[in-house]
């Protein structure tokens, strides 16, 4: 079973995202342990501070490295092999090949979110990779988190359905954009399905699919 752990400040950012769809069954099925860590809960003195102004100056509050540290250390205590990945804008872009190797990968994974202006730099030194979903700036690393999570999730065996279904699909060569897709009816408001997908020729089916794939 593959584990996957998310420090955050906002739990309950992940309620919905980890009971449905295919989460749900991943954790049904035993495939999956998907959990939060509360960083509040590490906070310091009575009112569990999280963050703190940064040195030299400048607007709005990093997240400090002695409760950042110790959520971590907790979460490597359930799962010490964790790869331990941070939700940041200066990160390696996450791709689908990305999503396959750490389907394929026989470890678990701590993911990191950021808030507010940031995060002490220091903890670095238990980050195993920076990574981000694009060139924009979101509030926090919570839905990054969720993306990455789904795109590993939905790789491991047994959580799709078919198992064509995540070869077929974008970029699962890296590059290519899947091929358009109909289902019944064959004809809605004037437009109908292409003749050769009713045509039952697979080789000919099988061509205009490579043909009207794209690159992305």
């Amino acid at each position: 079973m593959k584990k996957f752990q998310v420090v955050t400040l906002f739990p309950g950012m992940f309620t919905g995202v980890f009971t449905n769809s295919m989460m749900w069954k991943a954790q049904k099925d035993g495939i999956v342990e998907l959990s939060t860590i509360n960083l509040r809960e590490f906070g310091l003195g009575t009112r569990k501070q999280v963050d703190d102004t940064p040195y030299g100056g400048g607007d709005g509050m990093l997240l400090m490295i002695e409760p950042l540290w110790k959520a971590i250390e907790a979460a490597k205590q359930k799962d010490p092999t964790a790869k331990v990945l941070l939700m940041t804008p200066r990160g390696a872009r996450w791709k689908q090949a990305d999503a396959k190797a750490y389907s394929e990968a026989d470890h678990g994974y701590i993911f990191v979110c950021g808030r507010y202006e940031g995060y002490d730099e220091r903890i670095l030194a238990l980050v195993d990779q920076e990574v981000s979903v694009g060139d924009y700036v979101l509030t926090g690393g919570e839905l990054p988190a969720m993306t990455i999570i789904d795109s590993i999730v939905r790789l491991l065996p047994g959580v799709l359905g078919g198992a064509e279904s995540a070869v077929i699909e974008s970029f699962s060569d890296g590059e290519t954009l899947e091929f358009p897709q109909y289902t019944r009816p064959e004809v809605w408001n004037d437009m109908s399905v292409p003749d050769v997908l009713l045509s039952g020729h697979h080789g000919e089916i099988t061509k205009w699919r490579a043909a009207n794939s794209k690159k992305g």
